[in-house]
């Protein structure tokens, strides 16, 4: 008895101190509501709502599962409230179109609600191997409950028994809309597992190269990273390009800068490496032009999606604008 209620004491603890709450699991709920809405903004709004919702709730918390399973459950029914009739976030890849060819028209549509970056700051590090851009795109092709019962069992590892309970459906029905999840995923060639191990050192040396190819706009040296069948996309651009000389073409046609117009500067997305690229303007000074998210393949570049707005450099703390005598730097 004494242990039970030194238990229950500890949880109510735990709900009294709501800041410490909230800083205890913020970053973990932001990957959560991150994978189910495939929005970095949608994410925050959610997170604050759960924490809403938990706290006009706590007096009446049962202490039947842990503080972090009971947020989950409130987490999860946020997202699912959230995206009921709502479009999923896709990539430009996931559209079903054709791959362009560098010289096609560039085609855009600013209404689709696209797939955004997420910076790992934002979220527990150690679980970037399921915020990887290919797995959360993946996710937005499943319906809203499938993607939920997914990411429960999947990625937080709960019972079918426990995912029923916070979804408030049956067992039966959990293994069989993981079950359709799984289907889905294996047409990708995707699982939550799919994860990348930290860069070694040819890999950083490979970046390195690639930024300084992009600085000297040096495309036969970008060819050269690129794996032969590497892929590349650029919302809110609907054309995807697959194939390294197809991409070469492409950027030496549709990006506007010369030599040592294009300086990039290194962060991490979604658990990869990334950079924010600049354009030097007529005043000479760099301003913002898209956002890469690399997908690397030992010392190649499988796949790069450049994110094209200003709200991303925002996002990932990079500045607005870099002075006219910039120099590279090695990454390191």
């Amino acid at each position: 008895m004494t242990e039970q209620l030194t238990g229950e004491q500890a949880i109510g603890d735990e709900l009294a101190d709501f800041d410490t709450l909230t800083g205890r699991y913020q970053r973990e709920l932001m990957a959560h509501c991150y994978r189910m809405s495939g929005s970095v903004h949608e994410a925050e709004d959610l997170v604050q709502e759960t924490f809403l919702r938990a706290w006009k709730a706590s007096a009446s918390f049962q202490g039947r599962s842990s503080v972090r399973t009971w947020l989950y459950k409130i987490a999860t029914n946020v997202c699912l409230t959230n995206l009921e009739g709502r479009p999923r976030r896709p990539l430009p890849a996931g559209l079903g179109t054709a791959d362009s060819v560098a010289g096609d028209a560039l085609e855009s549509d600013a209404d689709i609600p696209w797939l955004e970056p997420i910076p790992d700051a934002a979220v527990e590090v150690a679980e970037r191997d399921t915020i990887r851009l290919a797995f959360v795109a993946a996710l937005q092709h499943l319906p809203a409950r499938q993607r939920a019962v997914l990411i429960l069992r999947d990625v937080l590892r709960w019972s079918a028994a426990e995912t029923a309970t916070a979804l408030d459906t049956t067992t039966a029905a959990v293994n069989s809309a993981l079950q359709r999840a799984h289907a889905q995923l294996d047409e990708r060639a995707l699982t939550p597992d799919t994860v990348q191990a930290d860069l070694d050192e040819s890999q950083r040396r490979l970046l390195d190269a690639y930024l300084a190819a992009f600085w000297a706009k040096d495309v036969d040296r970008i060819v050269q990273l690129l794996q032969y069948d590497a892929t590349w996309d650029m919302p809110p651009f609907l054309n995807h390009y697959k194939g390294a000389k197809n991409i070469g073409d492409l950027i030496a046609s549709q990006c506007p800068g010369g030599t040592h117009d294009m300086p990039m500067l290194p962060t991490v997305a979604n658990g990869q490496p990334a950079f924010g690229l600049y354009m030097r303007q007529p005043e000479g000074h760099f301003e913002p032009f898209h956002m890469q998210v690399l997908d690397l393949s030992g010392e190649r570049v499988r796949h790069v999606t450049a994110f094209f707005g200003v709200e991303h450099f925002r996002r990932f703390g990079l500045p607005e604008r870099l002075p006219a005598d910039w120099q590279p730097a090695a990454i390191g």
